[in-house]
C-alpha cells in the first residue's frame, strides 16, 4: 500500500512540476452578458466547473476570464430570475463570447457533477438528481446538513435526537449511500445508527443528490446513491472576501458561529473558516425537555491552491470536534421525568431526576460521545493535450470515545480510532467524434483499533480497489452514457480475548473469545447504461438501467456489545454475502418558463439485503444481554419501488408567487416472507411537501431579493413495517407548519450589506415521532404509557450574513 501512495505522489508531483511543459496555450474568455431586452446584468456569474474558476460581471454587463486551457470546456452563466445556460465552448477558437439570458423562475439547467466523469447538465444526467443550491440551504432551518436535505423528495434521515443524523435514500442508508466532501468520501464509522456525518454544515455551498446505484464511479456502498456536499466556487482573479454567519435557535437554545476569509491573487487561492456550534437540550410537547440531547461543535478548514491554465492543484486540510450527548430516555416511575446518572454521598453510581439547569446546560451531561475527525486532501485537474487527468489522495483520522461512567467521567469505555487514506484517478479521453471516454482507479485503506475497555467491533483493516471505464454519446437531442465496473475488497479482523479484569490472549485460564479472528473476500463487477431524450423545449424523458455493489461492514460481520446510542445489543454474522441491487430508473419532465412538473419512478432488486432484527429467546421472548434487548444481523432477497413526483407553478403574471409540491413513496419488501416479516425495518413513510412562497425582488431602496414562505409537511401513517420479533411498530401521520422570511440589505451601489433570515418549523407545536427515529424506541413513560422520545417541537431560527468584499 505505501509504495502505491508513493508511486501516485510521484505522479502527482512530476505533473505539477512539469505541467507549464505540456505544450499549451494560455486561452482567455471576454464577452458582455444581457437580458433578452438587450440590458446590461451585472452581478452575473460565469463559471468553469472543471476548472472551478470563474468571474461575474462588471457595471457594464462585462466579464473577463484569463488563465484558461487551450481546449474545450463546459462554462456555466446564471444570474438571479434568469434561466441558466450551460454549453461547452473550444477555446482554441473562441475567445470573445456574449450571452443573452432569458427571464425564468424555473433553473432547470444546472450543471451537475455528482456520479459522473465530468461535468454534465442535470438535464442530460440520466440517473435521477437533486440540486439543493446555496440559496435554499441558507433560507431554510435545520439542526444540521443532513436534517436540510431531507425536505428533498426521495430523501429521509436516521436520527437519534436533533444533533445527529444518517441520510436515506429512497428507503436506503448507512453503508448504502455515500457521502462526498472535499472530493473524498467521508469515512466515520458509518455503520453506526447514532454515527453521524463529520463535516461543517456551514462550509457547504451548494448539494447534489444521485438517487440509485453509483457503484459505476464510486465502487461498494454507493448502492442507494451519493450525497455530494461542494464548497463554495473560488473567487475571481484579483477578489478577497469575508464571511461572517451568526444563528441563534429558539428550541434548542442554538448558538451557531461561522466566518471565513477567501481570496485569489496572482493564481493562488486561498479559504479559511472556522466555526462553532451550541444547543442544549431540546423540547417538545410530550417530553417538555429532552435530557441530554444538546450537543457542541467546532470545526475549522483551510484551503490553499493554485489555479492556471493547465488546470488546478488544490490542498484541503480540516478538523472537526463534535461532543453529543447520548439520549436514553429513562424516567422516574412516580413523575414521568427524565432521569440522570449521579453519584450518591456513599459514592455509589445512581440517579436522580433531571433538572431544569441540567436541561439548559451547554455542557456535556452523562452519557456522550466525544468525535474527532481530521483531513487532509489534494485534489487535481491536469489538462494534458485535449484530455485531463483527475487525481485525488485523501487521508482521514476518526477518533470515536462514549462516556458513560459518573464515577470517573473522563474515562472513555469505547474508543474506535479509524484511519482511511482514499485514492482516486481518472483520465479523460480528448473529445472524439464517436464517443467521450474516461477509466479510472479508485479506492481506500482502513485501519480501526479499539483503544478503549468495552469493546463492539473488532480491530480491522481494510483494502478495496475498483476499476472502471465510461463512455458517453450525444446525437443530436439523445444521450447515452454507460460503463462497466470491477470491485474488489478485502477485510482482516483481529481475535480478541477478555477475562474478569480486562484484555487478555487465548492461553490464560478463564479467557474467552470476543471476537475471531477471520478474513473475508468480497468481489463484484457493476455498470449502467442510460439515455436521456429531449423530446421537445419543454419537455425530457430519461431511462437508466443500473447495478450496485456492497460488501458487510465489519459491524454487520462481528458486532459483539452493547451499541449505547442504539440501546440494544448488537450480534454480526460471519456467514453474510455481499449485496447485488439491479435497478430500472424512469423520468418524464415538462419545463416551462412558469411551470415545472417531474414523475420519477424506480424499481430495485437486491440480492443478500442485510438488515437487523430482533433476536428471540428459547422461550419466545425477546433475548436481553446485559440489560438491553439483543439485535441480530440478518439477510434477504428485497425489493423496493416507488418514486417521486414534483409541481412547481409560478402563475402568470404573478411571477413573484410560488407554488411547489413534492410527494416520495417507496415500498421495501422481503421476497417470500409471512406478513410479519414482510417489509424492510425502518422504511420512510410517504411523505408530501407543499410551499407557498413569495419572491420580492426589490423591497425598497435598500431592501431587495425579499421573499416570504409558508410550508405544510405531511408524513402518511406508515404500517409497512417488520413486525417480527417486536423489531419495529407502526407510527402514525403527523402533519407539520413551517414558515419563513428574508431579505439583503444593500447600499446604494447595491452591494449587500447583509442578509437576514427568520423561519420557524413546527409552528404547531406538534408532538411527533418520525418512523426513522431512533429515540422512538426508547424506554416506555409509565405515567402516560408513552413509549420512546418524541422529536423536537416548535422553533424559531435567526441567521445573521454579512459579506465583506475586498
Amino acid at each position: 500500500m505505501k509504495r502505491i501512495i508513493y508511486i501516485i505522489l510521484l505522479i502527482f508531483t512530476t505533473l505539477n512540476v512539469f505541467s507549464d511543459n505540456t505544450g499549451k496555450v494560455n486561452s482567455s474568455l471576454s464577452g458582455k452578458i444581457t437580458n433578452e431586452k438587450g440590458e446590461t446584468l451585472i452581478g452575473a456569474t460565469i463559471y468553469f466547473p472543471e476548472m472551478k474558476t470563474g468571474t461575474t460581471t462588471d457595471d457594464k454587463g462585462t466579464y473577463k476570464i484569463g488563465n484558461l486551457p487551450n481546449t474545450q470546456l463546459l462554462i456555466q452563466i446564471s444570474a438571479v430570475g434568469y434561466k441558466t445556460i450551460t454549453e461547452n465552448i473550444g477555446l482554441e477558437q473562441t475567445n470573445v463570447r456574449n450571452f443573452s439570458l432569458e427571464e425564468s423562475v424555473v433553473e432547470i439547467n444546472e450543471v451537475v457533477v455528482t456520479g459522473q466523469n465530468t461535468a454534465i447538465q442535470a438535464l442530460k444526467t440520466p440517473s435521477p438528481v437533486s440540486i439543493v443550491s446555496h440559496t435554499k440551504l441558507k433560507q431554510n432551518s435545520y439542526s444540521n446538513i443532513i436534517d436540510a436535505l431531507s425536505q428533498q423528495p426521495g430523501v429521509s434521515q436516521i436520527t437519534t435526537g436533533s444533533g445527529i443524523s444518517k441520510p436515506v435514500i429512497r428507503g436506503l442508508g448507512y453503508n448504502r449511500v455515500v457521502v462526498m466532501n472535499d472530493g473524498i468520501r467521508q469515512e466515520g464509522q458509518q455503520w453506526g445508527d447514532e454515527h453521524g456525518i463529520e463535516m461543517d454544515e456551514y462550509g457547504v455551498d451548494r448539494v447534489e443528490i444521485l438517487k440509485g446505484p453509483a457503484s459505476l464511479v464510486y465502487g461498494s456502498d454507493a448502492m442507494a446513491g451519493v450525497i455530494n456536499m461542494i464548497s463554495a466556487p473560488v473567487l475571481p482573479e484579483g477578489k478577497m472576501k469575508l464571511n461572517i454567519l451568526g444563528e441563534y435557535q429558539t428550541n434548542n437554545g442554538l448558538t451557531g458561529f461561522s466566518a471565513n476569509f477567501a481570496g485569489h491573487k496572482s493564481s493562488f487561492i486561498w479559504d479559511a473558516r472556522l466555526s462553532l456550534k451550541q444547543a442544549h437540550s431540546y423540547q417538545n410537547k410530550y417530553d417538555g425537555y429532552v435530557y441530554n440531547s444538546g450537543y457542541n461543535e467546532q470545526s475549522f478548514s483551510a484551503l490553499a491552491g493554485i489555479n492556471k491554465y493547465w488546470g488546478y492543484s488544490h490542498l484541503i486540510l480540516s478538523s472537526y470536534h463534535l461532543t453529543p450527548g447520548i439520549v436514553e430516555g429513562e424516567r422516574d416511575s412516580l413523575t414521568g421525568k427524565f432521569l440522570k446518572p449521579t453519584l450518591d454521598n456513599n459514592g455509589d453510581e445512581t440517579e436522580v431526576v433531571a433538572t431544569n439547569p441540567d436541561m439548559k446546560s451547554y455542557d456535556h451531561q452523562m452519557p456522550y460521545q466525544q468525535i474527532y475527525h481530521y483531513k487532509a486532501v489534494w485534489n487535481n485537474n491536469i489538462f494534458i493535450g485535449n484530455g485531463s487527468l483527475k487525481s485525488t489522495i485523501g487521508y482521514q483520522q476518526n477518533r470515536r470515545q462514549e462516556f458513560e461512567d459518573v464515577a470517573h467521567p473522563d474515562q472513555y469505555g469505547l474508543y474506535f480510532k479509524l484511519h482511511t487514506i482514499n485514492y482516486s484517478l481518472n483520465y479523460q479521453l480528448p473529445n472524439d467524434k464517436l464517443f467521450d471516454l474516461s477509466f479510472g482507479a479508485n479506492g481506500m485503506y482502513q485501519k480501526s483499533l479499539n483503544m478503549g475497555t468495552e469493546f463492539l467491533i473488532p480491530s480491522y483493516r481494510l483494502f478495496d480497489y475498483g476499476l472502471y471505464a465510461i463512455a458517453s454519446k450525444t446525437i443530436d437531442k439523445l444521450y447515452i452514457n454507460g460503463g462497466i465496473r470491477f470491485d474488489q475488497r478485502h477485510i482482516n479482523s483481529d481475535a480478541l480475548y477478555l477475562n474478569d479484569d480486562a484484555l487478555s490472549n487465548a492461553s490464560d485460564p478463564g479467557a474467552s473469545e470476543r471476537f475471531r479472528a477471520f478474513s473475508k473476500n468480497f468481489q463484484g463487477a457493476s455498470g449502467s447504461i442510460g439515455l436521456s431524450y429531449k423530446i421537445s423545449e419543454t419537455l425530457n424523458t430519461k431511462i437508466n438501467f443500473s447495478s450496485g455493489f456492497r460488501a458487510p461492514n465489519i459491524s454487520e460481520l462481528s458486532a459483539n456489545g452493547v451499541h449505547e446510542g442504539t440501546i440494544r445489543y448488537e450480534l454480526g454474522n460471519l456467514n453474510l454475502k455481499q449485496e447485488n441491487s439491479f435497478q430500472v430508473d424512469y423520468e418524464l419532465s415538462y419545463n416551462t418558463k412558469h411551470i415545472s412538473a417531474s414523475v420519477n419512478l424506480f424499481s430495485n432488486i437486491i440480492s443478500n439485503y442485510i438488515f437487523s432484527r430482533k433476536l428471540n429467546n428459547t422461550q419466545g421472548g425477546d433475548s436481553i444481554i446485559d440489560g438491553y434487548d439483543c439485535f441480530v444481523f440478518d439477510s434477504g432477497k428485497a425489493r423496493l419501488f416507488g418514486g417521486e413526483f414534483s409541481l412547481d407553478i409560478h402563475p402568470h403574471p404573478l411571477d413573484w408567487l410560488h407554488i411547489e409540491n413534492n410527494f416520495s413513496y417507496v415500498n421495501s419488501q422481503i421476497t417470500n416472507q409471512p406478513d410479519s416479516m414482510r417489509y424492510l425495518p425502518f422504511t420512510p413513510a410517504p411523505k408530501w411537501n407543499f410551499i407557498l412562497k413569495t419572491d420580492i425582488k426589490r423591497v425598497s431602496q435598500n431592501i431587495r431579493n425579499g421573499y416570504v414562505s409558508f410550508g405544510l409537511e405531511h408524513d402518511f401513517r406508515q404500517n409497512h413495517i417488520y413486525s417480527a420479533f417486536s423489531t419495529e411498530t407502526e407510527t402514525p401521520a403527523y402533519t407539520l407548519l413551517n414558515a419563513g422570511l428574508g431579505f439583503d440589505v444593500t447600499d446604494r451601489k447595491n452591494n449587500t450589506l447583509f442578509s437576514l433570515v427568520i423561519s420557524g418549523t413546527n409552528l404547531a407545536d406538534v408532538a411527533y415521532q418520525n418512523h426513522l427515529s431512533r429515540l422512538k424506541y426508547a424506554g416506555e413513560n409509565l405515567v402516560n404509557g408513552r413509549t420512546g422520545v418524541y422529536n423536537m417541537g416548535r422553533n424559531f431560527t435567526a441567521k445573521l450574513i454579512i459579506p465583506v468584499d475586498f
